[in-house]
């Protein structure tokens, strides 16, 4: 195809910026801070591999289809028309119509293409490579045009060379900027980190939404020539010669009537923000900037200040309100790693709670959007954390859209975990009242983490973050674990807990008794799912995490018949015992006599209450009542000394009837304390037979 300058009202607005030269030092002072790391020796001129032009493998380049027949432009080269081969058409046709998720991702690949044409400028610049130049600065500008359906990219960046056009933009899969690294680091430079592109196919990308796409480019080195590289995407494309070209690339999309949207500024604006907010380079559209927000997780923690937090929050986490907790993190081992991490003041959302929940958390790779929810990057427990990770080690795959779940993902994941474990028990350490009130809105996650964790070690670091109740101290006051442990009396091999619906319920437990007579503290868990927590846990510290309802089973003290203060004699209670095993046959697998009962007449106990629990919560509806008692296999503990019991025992020879109901109105009523009866209407069975019988005498 045959085109001269002046034809076209879009080629005209190419070129209206002055052609004079801009000063090297005026240039190097243009450059970003991070371009200046680039920097660590001065390289002789004549050995520099980019001066051999920035991609020189021969094995990759295209040769003319045809060489005859094209217009010139301006007395230049006539237009030479190239063929893609045929694997390379194939995927042409899968970048353009498969690889993406999103069109609008085409704007993100171009936009990283012209950033890193920038930086190379910039680079060589500062390494005193004499480059033609232009009074423009290092600026990324896109014009829309809805008659013309036109989206225009124009950097003034390194530019390309016929060879380089040919080499780039002829071959799918190869990257200028992935080539251009190895070359820096054959040739010694420091790390670029500016540079994006990694798999050469960002470019292709133009062809989602463009029926055509032409590119006019200029190499800044000394002496180059202007050229217009066009291709529909079919197969074929042209390079001619071109004047009036300025240094730099200029990137022409004629858009396809079914994606005109991306004409529209305002569209155009709304996914730079979404995806190139952060770009080094300033973009303008229209001649207005639109990159303003400074990318914070790359500054110096001190020096951001609470407002810019403030604002940079609500850029990310589309919220209104301020941070409760900001943790500004950089590493560079073991794991390259920038990251704001934001825990909102606000309560989550019921959606927030859902499993299912996505992550608030945006990827970036070098200030460029990857992933707006990093699924992948920030464990599923950590999800009410909004803000930014950026890292240059993530490996990604071609379209940028998907990480693989690699082993370097997954220490990625563990280094941010562990490093917002450490910040929030700092945070408790340190600010004990604030700590309570996050952890009342958002406790629930970090308990999801414990159950969710498949590592001890995890595991326990998460449980360093979790609060219970604690019977030495007053109710509406937690503990940590690791507090409680600073407590324990000496000899104490375990961490006592007891599951209760309330605090007033759990202190007048029947399995609190004995612990609280030797002044032993007990954490009170309210939650139906907390238990289920402290069983997943096991552990803590290397002390075991034990329910009462357990140690009580499990204590093989030896009980005091006195009969002096009332109680039954040994012989008295053993002949209790068997009369109640035949009583309560089928539903009670055992009846013994405890010493850890004061106040209560009888409990029950089962090897692992909290797994009983959640068994009769979860599964007894499905279960046949028979069938319930023989997988619970609950045993009947007594206390020989209480009344009740004292009078049972009577009770069996003088109203064998009246002994009877209230040995089962007993039993009934320890499987309800005990938490283990689904329905409480079923232990009001035989009530009123139980009341008549004892009434009789009045």
């Amino acid at each position: 195809m045959a085109m001269r300058l002046g034809v076209s009202p879009v080629i005209k607005r190419v070129f209206r910026s002055s052609s004079t030269v801009v000063p090297k030092r005026t240039l190097a002072a243009a450059t970003t801070t991070s371009s200046r790391r680039y920097i660590k020796a001065h390289h002789d001129r004549t050995r520099h591999p980019l001066w051999r032009g920035l991609h020189t493998s021969k094995g990759l380049w295209q040769e003319p289809a045809q060489t005859g027949g094209a217009a010139q432009s301006g007395g230049g080269e006539a237009a030479q028309s190239y063929e893609f081969q045929a694997e390379t058409r194939m995927l042409l046709d899968i970048v353009a119509k498969s690889l993406y998720s999103e069109k609008e991702v085409f704007l993100r690949e171009l936009i990283s293409n012209a950033s890193d044409a920038i930086e190379k400028a910039r680079y060589l610049a500062l390494q005193g490579e004499v480059l033609d130049s232009t009074e423009a600065d290092m600026k990324i500008h896109i014009t829309t045009d809805k008659y013309d359906k036109t989206l225009t990219i124009q950097d003034s960046g390194i530019g390309m060379t016929k060879d380089e056009l040919v080499q780039n933009l002829g071959t799918i899969a190869r990257s200028g900027s992935k080539d251009f690294l190895k070359q820096l680091q054959e040739a010694g430079g420091a790390d670029p980190q500016s540079i994006i592109g990694q798999f050469g196919v960002g470019f292709y990308s133009a062809f989602m939404v463009a029926d055509k796409v032409e590119v006019f480019t200029k190499s800044r080195i000394p002496g180059s020539v202007g050229y217009c590289w066009t291709s529909d995407g079919c197969g074929k494309y042209t390079i001619e010669e071109c004047e009036g070209v300025e240094p730099g690339t200029k990137l022409v999309c004629h858009l396809k009537v079914a994606e005109r949207q991306f004409a529209d500024e305002s569209t155009v604006s709304a996914v730079i923000k979404k995806y190139s907010s952060f770009v080094g380079s300033p973009i303008e559209v229209n001649g207005q900037r639109t990159n303003t927000i400074a990318p914070l997780w790359l500054q110096d923690p001190k020096e951001v200040s609470p407002e810019q937090h403030t604002e940079f929050y609500r850029y990310v986490g589309g919220s209104y309100d301020t941070p409760r907790y900001t943790l500004h993190y950089r590493t560079d081992a073991p794991i390259d790693l920038r990251c704001i991490l934001y825990v909102p003041e606000g309560k989550p959302g019921l959606f927030d709670l859902n499993r299912e929940g996505q992550s608030s958390v945006s990827l970036y790779c070098r200030r460029v959007l990857i992933m707006n929810k990093a699924e992948n990057v920030v464990p599923k427990w950590l999800r009410f954390l909004k803000g930014v990770v950026d890292s240059e080690d993530i490996p990604l795959n071609l379209s940028r859209e998907l990480l693989q779940d690699s082993a370097l993902i997954r220490r990625l994941r563990t280094v941010i975990q562990n490093r917002v474990i450490r910040f929030l028990f700092d945070k408790s350490r340190k600010d004990p009242e604030g700590y309570a009130k996050f952890f009342t809105d958002y406790g629930i996650f970090i308990k999801e983490g414990i159950l969710s964790s498949t590592e001890q070690v995890e595991k326990e670091e998460i449980a360093k973050l979790v609060l219970y109740e604690s019977s030495a101290k007053p109710a509406g006051e937690k503990v940590a674990l690791p507090e409680y442990i600073g407590r324990m009396q000496d000899g104490q091999k375990d961490i006592y807990y007891l599951a209760a619906p309330s605090r007033e319920l759990a202190e007048t437990s029947p399995y609190f008794e004995a612990l609280k007579k030797k002044n032993v503290e007990v954490l009170f868990c309210y939650e139906s799912y907390d238990e289920v927590v402290l069983m997943q846990l096991r552990e803590f510290s290397r002390k075991s995490i034990v329910s009462v309802e357990k140690e009580m089973r499990q204590d093989k003290d030896a009980v005091d018949f006195d009969a002096a203060s009332g109680g039954l004699l040994r012989s008295q209670a053993n002949e209790l015992m068997d009369w109640l095993k035949t009583v309560l046959a089928g539903r009670c697998w055992g009846v013994k006599a405890t010493p850890r009962l004061e106040s209560h007449p009888c409990a029950i106990t089962v090897e692992e209450m909290g797994a009983a629990r959640h068994f009769v919560r979860t599964q007894f509806t499905q279960i046949p009542e028979e069938t319930r008692y023989s997988l619970l296999q609950p045993q009947l503990e007594i206390n020989p000394g209480h009344p009740i019991i004292v009078k049972l025992n009577s009770l069996r020879q003088s109203n064998p009837r009246l002994a009877e109901l209230t040995a089962k109105q007993l039993f009934s009523n320890a499987m309800v304390v005990a938490g283990l009866v689904e329905d409480p209407r079923t232990v009001l069975t035989s009530m009123n037979e139980l009341l008549q019988l004892a009434l009789e005498k009045h």
